[in-house]
């Protein structure tokens, strides 16, 4: 083992993971292969609390199941962050029925909201994460670990093949 890397994960480390998600039907929400897999900063926040909490520790080839409770994921389900705005914010044809959009509020922020639904006047939005309010279930392989170069620190999250580029 090189300088550069690390036995087991831990913070300001870059982990790489394959992982599945499923929903509490069994579903697949969402997977990435080993070939091509989510490079992270460990202990930054880059990943969900409840998975990255489940990840200290463990070594590279280690396989685990991980149950993360709505808290520990993306939060509950939170029924004021529904709204509506009017038609006329989408130029020609509004967006269809799941589809994601973005709009400036009058704090100068964007939100990220999907499309729910439609009356006359109005498109119905909902601004809460898709996956809010579920339990989640990964089996995630951790695939790769190395240290974070001091640029990556600074920014909080991977550079590189697999990371971020500037």
């Amino acid at each position: 083992m090189n300088a550069s890397q690390t036995e087991t994960v831990q913070n300001n480390a870059v982990v790489a993971i394959a992982y599945t998600l499923k929903d509490d039907a069994g579903q697949i929400l969402d997977q990435t292969e080993t070939s091509q897999p989510l490079h992270y900063l460990h202990g930054h926040q880059n990943i969900i609390p409840g998975l990255e909490a489940s990840l200290s520790g463990v070594a590279v080839g280690e396989k685990k199941q991980v149950r993360v409770s709505p808290e520990e994921g993306y939060g509950n389900y939170n029924p004021d962050l529904t709204f509506k705005v009017g038609r006329e914010l989408f130029q020609g044809e509004p967006p269809k029925e799941g589809a994601m959009v973005q709009l400036g509020i009058e704090s100068g922020e964007t939100v990220i909201a999907s499309v729910v639904g439609f009356q006359e006047e109005h498109v119905l939005l909902d601004g809460n994460h898709p996956l809010s309010g579920k339990v989640l279930h990964f089996e995630v392989e951790v695939v790769g670990i190395r240290q974070a170069s001091a640029e990556e620190l600074q920014h909080g999250h991977p550079h590189g093949p697999g990371g971020h580029h500037h």
